[in-house]
């Protein structure tokens, strides 16, 4: 598909739309599938074939101190994941806690198991052997 001779005057009126606040055929958004459909063009026209239309409307965006809405989300989902981070990290701070104490709960019970079974072995007189009832002759 060949490009309109008039996408790049469609493309830069376009930019003058939503730089001025005043856009026909969009939300008026900072990004550049707003700038694509005020121009009525595709938004390829922008990451392709007109770039540097694409960099220059960046360029307005931030000379005017404003952040492209694409920033915008992408700043919003930093914090969200730092947030998540940190609660991850201490989720697993307790886990690690929560392990040691059950590491050391199992060394223990081991301990008492194994005093308990030498207590057992030494007192070998406690023990006495149950008579045993005769077997029924064979058959």
């Amino acid at each position: 598909m060949t490009p309109a001779i008039d996408e790049r005057d469609r493309i830069r009126a376009a930019m003058d739309r939503i730089l001025s606040g005043s856009p026909v055929h969009s939300n008026g958004g900072l990004t550049i599938v707003a700038l694509a459909t005020e121009a009525s063009v595709p938004r390829n026209a922008l990451t392709q074939r007109h770039q540097n239309l694409k960099n220059e409307f960046y360029e307005h965006v931030r000379t005017r101190g404003e952040i492209p809405d694409s920033e915008k989300r992408l700043r919003a989902r930093v914090v969200k994941l730092r947030e998540q981070h940190a609660g991850d990290v201490k989720q697993i701070k307790e886990l690690k806690t929560a392990n040691e104490i059950l590491v050391r709960a199992l060394h223990q019970a081991q301990m008492e198991n194994r005093q308990i079974r030498l207590q057992l072995v030494e007192r070998a007189d406690n023990l006495r052997a149950l008579p045993t009832q005769p077997r029924p002759p064979a058959r």
